[in-house]
């Protein structure tokens, strides 16, 4: 029987990949076949990652790079279809204020900010989304295949009120995701989201540990518990395999059921 799920001989490109729901997803899609571009902003966090893969039998190549800088992401894809081979998938995951410190520091109301504090969210989120898709589709154009699969919110499907800018920004992500996913659905290209809830990422782990902002935050959610990294990790290899090439233009919540009539 064949094995829908298989990436055998596919490359796959996965940005913020050091940790959480990136490192997640690199590791799936090793496990899977595939060969694993290891993007982060920390080179030491995607090369502990590219190490993880190897030493379970894979191939990947940890890739330092700002996702909000076009020309280096040119330069990042460039290297990788160079090494490994052209870029099959795109899994743009880089996501909250990018390198940010602490990305769970409470944010000050909307209109007690300015250009400077939107400039990181926007970026990351969603001028890095285009950054990674325009340096991947020409070539995925040329051969008339590709997945890009890109990692959005909550935020950005039902707001947040202390996330204005980001879930701003995700949501833009996911409409660019829609119209390309248009355009480029004749040459063979699947475009789709992938929108998380609560998942228990290094930063969000850490609120977390107090019981009672745990508690409180468990109340809107169907299934009581957090999401783990494998749970959209899971979701992005369907997407990513055989099995979802009839899929386009689509966004899937991966949520606990935080969200049900969104």
């Amino acid at each position: 029987m064949e094995d829908f799920l298989s990436l055998s001989g596919r490359v796959v490109l996965v940005t913020g990949a050091g940790q959480g729901v990136g490192r997640a997803v690199a590791l799936h899609c090793a496990k899977q076949g595939a060969a694993l571009v290891v993007n982060d902003f920390h080179e030491e966090r995607a090369k502990a990652v590219a190490a993880e893969i190897e030493s379970g039998g894979g191939t990947a190549l940890p890739i330092q790079c700002d996702v909000t800088r076009f020309d280096a992401v040119m330069e990042m894809t460039s290297r990788a279809s160079a090494e490994l081979g052209a870029i099959d998938v795109l899994v743009n995951n880089a996501g909250n204020a990018g390198p940010a410190e602490d990305p769970m520091a409470p944010a000050p109301p909307f209109w007690e900010t300015g250009p400077e504090d939107w400039e990181p969210w926007v970026g990351t989120n969603f001028f890095g989304v285009l950054n990674a898709s325009r340096a991947v589709l020409p070539g995925m154009v040329d051969r008339k295949y590709g997945r890009i699969i890109t990692v959005i919110s909550d935020a950005g499907r039902i707001g947040e009120p202390n996330l204005v800018v980001y879930g701003g920004a995700k949501a833009g992500a996911a409409g660019f995701s829609r119209g390309l996913a248009k355009s480029v659905g004749r040459y063979g290209i699947t475009v789709n989201c992938v929108a998380l809830s609560g998942i228990k990422t290094p930063g969000v782990a850490t609120a977390l540990e107090n019981p009672d902002v745990a508690n409180k935050a468990l109340r809107a959610y169907v299934i009581r518990r957090f999401g783990e990294p494998d749970d959209p990790a899971r979701l992005v290899v369907f997407l990513a395999s055989s099995a979802g090439e009839w899929i386009t233009g689509q966004t899937y919540p991966v949520n606990g059921g935080y969200a049900v009539s969104a």
